[in-house]
């Protein structure tokens, strides 16, 4: 399904680049997007961005080609950051179920993981693969230690993703999991939640 989403805010900062899909230019697509994300002030987003946009680069060396002429557009559209890449392709990527065994496939759930929105827009040169992320920082490598174990619980219990949702019951069902394996314990669940929580939030805090 197309999702054209233009009208969430106009982007107070805009950068564009050019790209041929290679391997060589992911890394200076990934340096040059956290150089952009220091000139605008919010170098703290940096992380989450170089993985999206190795993603949705990496994907169009798959998927359209190896050498076609793409582009990256960095957007500051208030309190989130939009990363789009363009290419030449009107076929849209689709989240499909990941196995433990499998070596690729899983940038589609990192990316839905990391994201606030995602979607496809067709254009008339191809296509546009768009994420948001917070402009702020987010434990980075925790999501992509939950991306992981999610797609590993989603292949015991034989289902499948569908963009974010996909995860975020398995994340639900995971957490049910933990809170019976916790009390056939002889623990509390709801400690074991509010130990969680408290966890969370002094992350958060001290982020």
């Amino acid at each position: 399904m197309v999702v054209t989403r233009y009208d969430i805010a106009e982007p107070q900062y805009r950068c564009v680049l050019p790209f041929e899909a290679e391997p060589a230019e992911v890394g200076l697509l990934r340096r040059a997007t956290a150089q952009q994300l220091r000139k605008w002030g919010i170098p703290s987003a940096a992380g989450e961005a170089e993985l999206v946009v190795t993603e949705l680069a990496t994907n169009v060396i798959k998927h359209v080609g190896e050498g076609t002429a793409a582009t990256l557009v960095l957007e500051r559209r208030g309190v989130r950051i939009r990363l789009e890449v363009h290419d030449k392709s009107q076929t849209e990527p689709l989240i499909g179920r990941v196995t433990c065994e499998d070596e690729c496939g899983r940038g589609l759930h990192m990316i839905a993981a990391l994201a606030v929105d995602w979607g496809t827009v067709l254009t008339a040169a191809g296509k546009a693969v768009w994420c948001e992320i917070p402009a702020g920082n987010l434990p980075c490598q925790r999501i992509e230690r939950a991306v992981g174990t999610l797609e590993n619980y989603q292949h015991v219990r034989g289902g499948t993703a569908l963009r974010r949702g996909g995860l975020e019951q398995s994340a639900v069902e995971l957490i049910a999991d933990l809170l019976h394996w916790s009390a056939a314990l002889g623990r509390d669940p709801d400690d074991v939640l509010d130990r969680a929580q408290m966890h969370f939030e002094a992350e958060t805090d001290a982020a």
